[in-house]
């Protein structure tokens, strides 16, 4: 029997990068672009706000004219009127003010805005009880965004507040990358569709296929699902090659154990060039992943078993998404700190992806490992996270601070 070359999962991550890239572009409206990755910078138009503006309501003043003043001693100023939202500020001259809401224009020769709470008002004359400085409570003209400056690179995911400060500056269209179309298959004679209501002696039902179809769609990416592939190699591959000439990323489920059966192996390798990249990864669980670059498309072979498939395609399944919808990563991910509960035993030299569950005490966030083999289904509806034990490791002590990787 052929022994299994494994692969780093650094290696592999950085393999995806080298290997694949983003989709092309399209123009698409603002309103339709959220979760989108942008496929070209987008410089600021114009200054945001485009003028001097109020922080809060209050009387818009030349700040001189309220130095020295005091409660005991308070500056008077005359009011001239009200800057109406919406519309310009009339001027003001020494020793004169203006009422102005919050977000409202400042008058020329206004550079504060006294609070009104600081102030008293008698007919049209203002007492001023504190003394402020140039600019205090003022927002200046392209404060938050300056003419001609980069707002947003090639690569930034547009979420809520990007979407809203795209449109402040009258940004209706941009060019993103579309999402990539995965093409799903299961394969093994023992899989019916989980739809089957009652199954035959050695039958199972796939339950792969829409928790992985699921993860796909969470992750930006749309799915075409090609069904169960039978254990008979002609049909194996002429349904993957028709597959794959209509997705962006092919990826099967099942059938990269070593054994005499297994087919996805060797479709990968006749599917295009330059074929196999990863024969294993040092990981657990989920050491028999497959991944080959055919013809430019990446496709990904998965372990059958649901928790190992499910492992896989969140961490490497994923990143090959975010590399085909152009998504330049942040450098981290979203952890949480807890104490472990108990110990957890590794092998040095393999990376181990442990399930946990999470529990709040009183006093702490306790990280409970969840066991079980691949094939129990039960250990992943229970976790919410994941702990990754790196390969130096030999293992992690109960009552260690850990950081668990939430599970979405």
């Amino acid at each position: 029997m052929k022994l299994m070359k494994v692969t780093d999962p650094e290696k592999v991550l950085e393999l995806i990068t080298e290997h694949f890239s983003a989709l092309h572009s399209e123009s698409l409206p603002l309103e339709k672009a959220g979760g989108r990755c942008l496929s070209d910078k987008i410089e600021v138009p114009e200054d945001v706000p485009g003028f001097d503006r109020s922080t809060v309501d209050g009387y818009a003043v030349a700040a001189r004219d309220t130095f020295g003043s005091s409660e005991g001693v308070p500056a008077m100023l005359e009011c001239v009127g009200e800057v109406l939202m919406g519309q310009s500020a009339p001027p003001i001259k020494n020793g004169q003010c203006c009422l102005v809401h919050t977000g409202g224009m400042l008058p020329k020769s206004a550079d504060a805005v006294v609070m009104m709470e600081d102030t008293d008002l008698t007919d049209n004359m203002i007492q001023c009880f504190r003394q402020i400085a140039p600019g205090e409570n003022v927002i200046h003209r392209g404060e938050d965004l300056k003419k001609g400056d980069t707002t947003l690179f090639k690569g930034h995911r547009l979420r809520a507040p990007e979407i809203g400060m795209l449109a402040s500056l009258g940004i209706t269209t941009v060019n993103v990358h579309r999402p990539p179309l995965i093409g799903f298959f299961s394969s093994g004679d023992e899989l019916v569709d989980y739809n089957t209501a009652v199954l035959q002696p050695g039958q199972i039902r796939d339950s792969n296929a829409p928790a992985l179809q699921y993860l796909a769609e969470q992750n930006g990416a749309s799915v075409k699902y090609g069904g169960i592939l039978p254990d008979r190699f002609e049909t194996f591959f002429e349904k993957s090659r028709a597959l794959l000439d209509e997705t962006d990323l092919l990826v099967f489920s099942g059938g990269s154990s070593v054994g005499s059966r297994d087919y996805t192996a060797l479709t990968m390798q006749k599917l295009g060039k330059p074929g196999m990249l990863v024969e294993g990864i040092s990981i657990q669980p989920g050491k028999p992943t497959l991944l080959a670059n055919c013809g430019g498309k990446p496709v990904l072979g998965l372990p059958g078993h649901p928790v190992s498939a499910l492992n896989i395609f969140a961490i490497f399944g994923k990143a090959i998404i975010d590399r085909l919808t152009g998504w330049n990563r942040p450098g981290y991910d979203p952890t949480v700190k807890a104490v472990l509960s108990r110990n957890i035993p590794s092998r040095s030299g393999r990376t181990d992806y442990v399930r946990i569950k999470l529990e709040k005490t009183i006093d702490e966030l306790k990280a409970v490992p969840v066991f079980g083999r691949s094939g129990m289904l039960r250990t992943l509806s229970e976790a919410n996270g994941l702990l990754i034990v790196p390969s130096a490791n030999e293992g992690l002590n109960a009552g260690e601070t850990v950081e668990v990787k939430i599970w979405e």
